[in-house]
């Protein structure tokens, strides 16, 4: 099954990075609070007023609070309106 944004709708997968200790040992997740950085899976065609900006691949910041949570073959993704998106994340 594949999910496709409808109009100015983003659709996004939480930015993994494993975190380790001074000593090496990968830390749990399970505590900490989630990083508001997402990936950018598909991008909605926009509306007559919006156009869309994101492509899939872009990784961004959003607000903690905000979009739709939705999982799907056990990954766990996040819509949100193209105006939730705070800033694009760049190397």
């Amino acid at each position: 099954m594949k999910l496709k944004p409808m109009a100015d709708n983003v659709l996004l997968r939480q930015h993994e990075t494993a975190e380790a200790s001074v000593g090496g040992i990968i830390l749990a997740t399970s505590n900490k609070e989630k990083p508001a950085i997402y990936e950018v899976v598909a991008v909605g065609p926009g509306t007559k007023d919006v156009t869309m900006t994101l492509t899939a691949g872009d990784k961004v910041v959003v607000s903690k609070f905000v979009g739709t949570d939705v999982t799907l073959d056990k990954v766990d993704y996040k819509f949100v309106k193209l105006d939730d998106v705070l800033a694009l994340v760049t190397d």
